[in-house]
């Protein structure tokens, strides 16, 4: 069974080649090997949607629009909204000496796949440019679907320039009863924006003795010591002031459960982040990180917002959803070793 980079480097190969059909009778069938709620079978449906349109196959480009439109990702489904866009926009009407025609008398054949297979020398290959003075003639017409790779290079662009402000709450449990909370708030620009400003002037005044740190383009707060009842009030007071900026209102709930096997508890916690008043932007990044003493399990191992490295969880949070988490660790009983070895 072939990986996903496997995969991905040959449509992609076969995107730059022209070679739609070739791509797309490749991918009908390892799709579902990829589920829609992964970022993996995702990715590759737009590349399948890239592929229809560069052959003019737009009724079938939508009928995959719409299959990411129900993704649970909620920038998968952005993408999709804004894909349909371009898809339905009308076409302008130019000479026909502008246009570029197509043949679109080729009929998918999706129970046979292309052997498809990357040349073994293709890195070594050199290529060279001829520089003879002979006349190059008439200026050729672009190939089939360049519009279409442009269009598939600018949404990859866009991905990687998202996040233009990044926000991430560090949330330390490793000593149950004296939780600590990082907040930290970092500009990929020049300069902050206005709201960054407003943010930090007003998260000073409302924790005046918390140790804060401003530079020229991050900010940071910490609040060390807390029980959960000041660690929910503290997180929901700093989510409020953000969203108050936002035009937005959020709310916050943590809760846990102990249960005592002798010398070592199991801790249960549940998270929930009420985000459904807050407008969705690509501008804006929010990663919550959860640090525990020990090795942590979470209940949605399949969930694509979050990557679980030991006892370190990093969760995306997503505007204009409920976000939860639900996670547990052990560790060991301190209160009855000690009286143990008292």
């Amino acid at each position: 069974m072939e990986s996903y980079k496997q995969v991905l480097k040959k449509v992609e190969l076969a995107l730059v080649k022209g070679e739609y059909y070739s791509c797309i009778e490749y991918l009908l069938p390892k799709i579902k090997e990829y589920p829609l709620s992964s970022k993996e079978g995702g990715n590759l449906r737009t590349i399948i949607i890239t592929a229809l349109c560069g052959i003019n196959k737009k009724d079938e480009a939508k009928k995959f629009c719409k299959e990411l439109l129900k993704s649970p990702n909620h920038k998968v489904r952005e993408d999709a909204k804004y894909l349909m866009e371009v898809i339905d926009s009308p076409e302008i009407k130019k000479p026909d000496n502008w246009n570029i025609k197509f043949e679109n008398n080729i009929t998918l054949n999706t129970s046979k796949v292309n052997k498809f297979r990357l040349p073994k020398n293709i890195e070594h290959e050199k290529k060279f440019i001829n520089t003879s003075s002979l006349p190059t003639g008439e200026t050729e017409p672009f190939q089939k679907g360049f519009i279409f790779l442009i269009f598939l290079f600018l949404i990859l662009l866009t991905t990687l320039l998202s996040g233009c402000v990044k926000i991430e709450n560090t949330l330390d449990i490793s000593e149950v009863n004296s939780i600590q909370n990082h907040l930290s708030v970092e500009s990929k620009y020049i300069n902050k924006f206005p709201w960054q400003i407003n943010f930090e002037k007003k998260i000073k005044k409302a924790f005046p003795d918390s140790k804060i740190t401003i530079g020229d383009l991050d900010f940071s707060i910490n609040n060390n010591n807390l029980d959960l009842v000041k660690t929910r009030d503290v997180i929901n007071t700093i989510q409020n002031t953000a969203a108050e900026l936002a035009n937005g209102s959020t709310k916050f709930e943590i809760s846990n459960t102990e249960k005592n096997l002798f010398l070592m508890k199991k801790y249960n916690y549940d998270m929930n982040f009420d985000l459904q008043n807050i407008p969705y932007t690509e501008d804006l990044e929010l990663n919550f990180k959860v640090i525990t003493p020990n090795k942590v399990s979470v209940s949605k191992t399949t969930d694509p917002q979050l990557e679980v490295s030991k006892n370190v969880i990093k969760w995306i949070l997503v505007p204009g959803q409920i976000n939860s988490l639900g996670f547990s660790f052990w560790d060991w009983n301190k209160l009855l070793i000690g009286s143990i070895l008292i």
